[in-house]
Formats: structure tokens, sequence, C-alpha cells
């Protein structure tokens, strides 16, 4: 592959360990060219090239074979390596004893989704959770040094370092900080609550896009609301998720949320970590899946999205239409077939976000998703609760209302989602 990055960017070179052993390892080609994906999402990195590693199992102390490492190190010092992306997991021991080996650093695919997380993380609530995730990720393994990459960005100190010795993290100390962290964090969430429980009180339905990383989701946003999310073809563009209100053709206002995007294997500790911020998905009236369409994994990244929302606990009664984003990346006879397979069902849209075409099927479709059967119902709210009286009011589901000597006599129209908040907030 040709070499990527600016003058002066550290030399870096892709591995993805294939286990011949597993049986439900990821086909090795679109693997090693998502990793690469992710290292160019990095700044300050140049992909000088990349590779395919099989193995037959890992070798507990250096990952790979004595006669794979000797070979390997040649090939990174001919090439003045000066920092390995390894795809997959490895031990503190293996990161060791390759570094000695090889007088490189190296860095896993969860050190590296780490520093990417660090960079993009906008908000303060993101901010945290990406500390909180990498001290938990330090408190495994010794954090290593490295100066060269330090002077040119910040970070989480995976790729950038005081210096060339080793530091032994204190556990005690990273215990404490990540108390701390979780008290701020607390306050954070608690804050986003008390906005959630604000916006449930306006009668907008949330639309939540949801999808693998890379899959189209920010240019969708753009497009159906003209704000200026960072939209780039770039793993992890997105790390915060960001609302906005869209008027539909209908005349029906609903609020639009652009979350995270999801990548196969991440790392246990970003899927706590980023929880709180997957959890607008929670709320969601209806969730719009996001696929890239031609992408050569679109059925396995699908498969990961839908494994993760379950993971979330997200009810399966919430309404899912799947966006089959990028038609205009695809030759015309595919393209063609896929056009005919999403206008057989009202729960697809095939589309391109970029160019705009077919997106304006996309509103009725999301439309007619939302239309939920409504019912009347008439309630009984006493003069003592008065706050019951003004949420009904604030929620915009009052028919009538008369003043009674028991209280307030209001017949209201309402979905049961609706009367189900209601009175759980009101228990």
């Amino acid at each position: 592959m040709e070499p990527t990055g600016e003058p002066g960017a550290t030399r870096a070179w892709v591995i993805h360990p294939e286990l011949t052993s597993d049986q439900e390892r990821r086909d090795a080609g679109p693997a090693l060219e998502e990793a690469v994906s992710l290292a160019l999402a990095l700044p300050g990195l140049e992909v000088v090239g990349s590779q395919i590693v099989r193995l037959p199992k890992p070798h507990p102390g250096h990952l790979f074979g004595t006669g794979k490492t000797d070979e390997l190190a040649a090939l990174l010092k001919a090439n003045e390596i000066e920092l390995v992306l390894i795809d997959g997991p490895v031990s503190p021991v293996q990161q060791r004893n390759l570094e000695r080996e090889w007088k490189v650093k190296i860095l896993d695919r969860t050190g590296l989704i780490l520093e990417i997380f660090s960079d993009r993380a906008a908000t303060r609530e993101g901010v945290l959770q990406v500390e909180m995730a990498a001290l938990s990720y330090q408190r495994t393994r010794l954090v290593r040094a490295w100066t060269h990459l330090e002077r040119q960005r910040g970070g989480l100190g995976f790729v950038g370092g005081p210096g060339e010795t080793q530091i032994e993290a204190d556990r005690r100390a990273i215990d404490e900080q990540l108390t701390r962290l979780r008290k701020q964090l607390a306050k954070v969430v608690k804050t986003r609550e008390l906005r959630r429980a604000a916006r449930a009180k306006v009668p907008f339905p949330v639309v939540a896009l949801v999808g693998y990383t890379n899959a189209g989701k920010s240019t969708l946003f753009n497009r159906m609301t003209g704000a200026e999310v960072m939209a780039k073809d770039m793993l992890f563009a997105t790390l915060d998720p960001t609302m906005r209100g869209v008027d539909l053709p209908g005349g029906r206002t609903v609020i639009l949320s652009d979350t995270v995007g999801f990548i196969s294997d991440l790392p246990t500790q970003l899927v706590a970590a980023f929880r709180a911020t997957l959890e607008e998905v929670l709320g969601a009236d209806l969730i719009l899946h996001v696929r890239d369409i031609a992408h050569d994994e679109t059925q396995e990244q699908a498969e990961d999205v839908l494994a993760i929302l379950e993971d979330l606990g997200v009810d399966e009664d919430v309404p899912l239409i799947e966006v089959w984003n990028k038609i205009d990346k695809l030759d015309d006879q595919t393209r063609a077939a896929y056009l005919t397979q999403a206008d057989r069902t009202d729960e697809v849209v095939a589309m391109s976000a970029w160019t705009g075409e077919g997106v304006d099927a996309l509103y009725p479709a999301i439309d007619a998703a939302l239309s939920v059967e409504t019912r009347e119902e008439d309630l009984l709210i006493p003069f003592s609760e008065g706050r019951k009286r003004a949420s009904l009011h604030e929620t915009g589901v009052v028919l009538d209302e008369v003043q009674t000597e028991d209280g307030w006599e209001i017949t209201v129209r309402w979905t049961d989602k609706q009367a189900n908040q209601f009175h759980k907030s009101h228990a």
C-alpha cells in the first residue's frame, strides 16, 4: 500500500493476526482494511504498510512464533517503523517482549480505539468516559512512554509519553482517579437526564440514527437537518450524540439524534464507558439503522449493530427502518436490484445521503412508522397534584378540562407510551 500521512508523521505498520484455529474469525481482508482505516483516523501517523499474519495459535510470550517475530523485526527495521498497530488483543507480556525485540512502540486494537476516542470526544461527558475507559485499560498493564508523537499531539499515554522509561501504574492511584471521575460523570449524567426529561415533556418523537461506523449517519443527519456535524470518510468521526429538530413534510416534528458508530470487537471498556451516550437510543421512538450497502461486509456489520442494540436493552417493540445508504457507489445492476428490493417493504429505504438520491422517500417512511394509535382517557387529578395537571398540558395531550369539587376532570388523547411515561414519572 502507498504510505499515508504528512511529513514528520510517525511511521506506522498495521498487522492483522489471523487466528486460523478460530472458526468464527472475520474475513482477514476486510478486517485488515478496517484496521488501516482505524489507524488513518488517528492524527500524526503515516501508515507505511500493512499485512495479514496467519497464526495457528498465539504465542504466550511474543504473540508470534520465533521465526515470524524475527522476520517482522527485519521488515520493520528496513522500513524505519516507529509504531506497530496490532489489530487484536495483545497482553502486557507480549507487548513488552515485542517492543524489546522490535525496538518499536506496540499499540493493540483497544489502545488504538481509545486514542481515537480521546481525539474525537467533544462533550464533557464524552471526555470523562474516555478517561475512565483509558484508566481501566491502563490498570491492566504498564503505561509505556514514547516521546515522538507526544510532541505533536495530546493523548492518553499509549502513543505518547514522558520519556523512554517504563512507568508502572499505581493501581491505588488509578482507582482513586476512577472514583473521582465517576463522581464527575454522575453530575454530568444527571444534567443529561434532566435535559432528557425536559425533552420527554415535548410531544416530539425521538428518531435515533444508529449504524456501523462510517456508514454515513452524520452525512444523513446533516442533509436532514442542515446541521454542521463533522461528517468525514473516517471511522469514529462522531463520538458524541447530536440532536436537532426536523419538520417532516406531513407536518410532524421529530427530534433526530446522531450517535457514535458501532464497530465489531469494540473493547469492553468502551462499551461500558459509552453506554450513557448510547442510551439516547433507549429513549427513541424510532430507530434508523443506517447501513453502508456498498461495503463488502454490510451484512456482518448489520449483525454487529443489532447485537449491540440487543445488549443495550433496546425494546423489540421500537420500530426500526433500515436505511440502505451509499447506493451511488454500486454498479447499475446491483443498484437496480437493491432499489427493487427496498420498494417491496416499508421497513427499508435505499438512498444516498451524499447525493441526496432517495432521501425524500425516507420522510414518509418515518411518518408512517411513527403513526401509532392513540386513545382517549378521562383522568381525575386532585387539586393537591397540580404538577400532574401541568405535565399533561406540557405534553400537549389534553383535549378537555373541567374543574370539579374533587379536582380537575381531564380528557386526554395519548399513545400507550405517553400514558406509561406519565404514570411512571408520577408514581
